[in-house]
């Protein structure tokens, strides 16, 4: 079954019932290129940075869409382009299991757009090729490079209630 066929099948979250304001603990998730790339596939790193108020910022190393298609249609369904800048709503973190896409890792985290774009079925989660292989990337949604910065991220995620992402560039 391709991994588009699959992705329709994941969770997209709904957006909150109450103003952000209301709902986000004041964390917000940010997503900014770097200037440094995966050595074996050149990839560029995103920094995916976690700001909780009244904590240090965590970072944690990721890659949106694939290497020779960063300057793509970022708001094209199926360009393989990074995330469009904007503002995203964050669903729930959900395990995929032992059935689910390898590609995905073990864990998927909706993200919804809050503004007009092609894009959808976008999220968060491990991207297991990053660096290896041909599959390295993402079909545009963000991969997370490292499985325990995944499981870190979607506990964090969980515990402080953040509901925003800001594509920053």
């Amino acid at each position: 079954m391709p991994l588009l066929s699959l992705l329709a099948a994941l969770p997209v979250p709904e957006p909150p019932a109450e103003p952000l304001a209301a709902v986000s603990s004041g964390s917000v998730l940010v997503l900014e290129r770097t200037s440094k790339r995966l050595p074996r596939t050149g990839d560029p790193i995103w920094d995916l940075r976690l700001q909780i108020p009244g904590q240090p910022e965590r970072h944690f190393a990721a890659v949106s869409g694939r290497a020779d298609r960063q300057t793509a249609n970022r708001h094209r369904m199926g360009s393989e382009a990074p995330l469009p800048a904007g503002s995203y709503w964050i669903g729930a973190a959900e395990p995929l299991g032992r059935h689910g896409p390898q590609e995905l890792g073990p864990i998927w985290i909706g993200i919804e757009p809050q503004f007009e774009t092609g894009r959808r079925v976008l999220g968060i989660h491990l991207d297991p090729s990053a660096g290896r292989n041909w599959n390295s990337g993402t079909s545009g949604c963000v991969g997370l490079i490292h499985e325990r910065d995944m499981r870190t991220l979607a506990e964090l995620l969980r515990r402080n209630g953040t509901s925003t992402l800001v594509v920053a560039n």
